[in-house]
C-alpha cells in the first residue's frame, strides 16, 4: 500500500528517519510502500527454506545467507526487503552493519496475497534494473519456485520445480532441496 501522495521522491535518507512503528516499509524507486506483515505460514517457508541454505553454507562457506527484515540497498531511492538473500564470499563488502548496500547475487521472494503483484511486476523489474543476478519466486499456494536468471537486461525463466521435485540449485554446488521440505 503507498502511504500518501508524495510530491517528491524519497530517498534512502528520508527513508533511514522514518520511526520504528513496527510497519515494514520498502522505497520503489523514491515511492514509500508499506507491507504488512507475512502471513505464519509464509514465515515457516522463510525459515525452513534459509535453513537449508544456512546448513549447507555452514558445510561450503561460499557466501552468506540473510532474511528479512533487512534492506538492500540498490539505490538512493530503491529499498527493498526480499525474504531472503544470498552474497557470494567475493562480494562480501556489499554487507554492513546496516544493509545490503549494493546488489545480491540472489534474492528470494516467498508470495503473499497482499504483495503477488508487487513481488512478480514492480520488484521483479527493479532486481533486474540493479543487476541482481538470481531470483527465485515461491508460491505457497502453488506449490511451486520459479528459478530466473538474469540474461541481459531482464530475467529468464530457468526452471519451476513443484511440490515433490528435487531442486538443484546452481549457485549452491552440491546441494540438492526436496521442495516436500519447505512447503507448509
Amino acid at each position: 500500500m503507498a502511504i500518501g501522495p508524495l510530491e517528491k521522491r524519497l530517498t534512502y535518507e528520508d527513508y533511514a528517519r522514518l520511526p520504528d512503528d513496527g510497519h515494514r516499509y520498502e522505497l520503489l524507486e523514491g515511492e514509500l510502500l508499506m507491507t504488512p506483515s507475512p502471513l505464519t505460514r509464509h514465515q515457516e517457508i522463510s525459515i525452513r527454506l534459509s535453513s537449508l541454505l544456512f546448513a549447507h553454507l555452514q558445510k561450503h562457506p561460499i557466501g552468506r545467507v540473510l532474511c528479512a527484515p533487512l534492506d538492500v540497498i540498490l539505490s538512493s531511492l530503491t529499498v527493498l526487503q526480499p525474504d531472503l538473500v544470498f552474497v557470494l564470499a567475493e562480494h562480501k563488502e556489499i554487507i554492513t552493519e546496516r544493509a545490503i548496500e549494493g546488489s545480491p547475487d540472489l534474492v528470494v521472494e516467498i508470495l503473499s496475497p497482499s504483495t503477488i503483484r508487487r513481488d512478480r511486476v514492480q520488484k521483479r523489474r527493479l532486481y533486474a534494473q540493479h543487476g541482481v543476478s538470481h531470483l527465485w519466486i515461491a508460491d505457497p499456494d502453488a506449490k511451486i519456485l520459479e528459478i530466473f536468471e538474469l540474461q541481459g537486461e531482464n530475467y529468464a525463466l530457468t526452471g519451476t520445480y513443484g511440490e515433490n521435485d528435487p531442486f538443484e540449485p546452481k549457485l549452491f554446488p552440491g546441494l540438492t532441496i526436496s521442495l516436500g521440505d519447505v512447503w507448509v
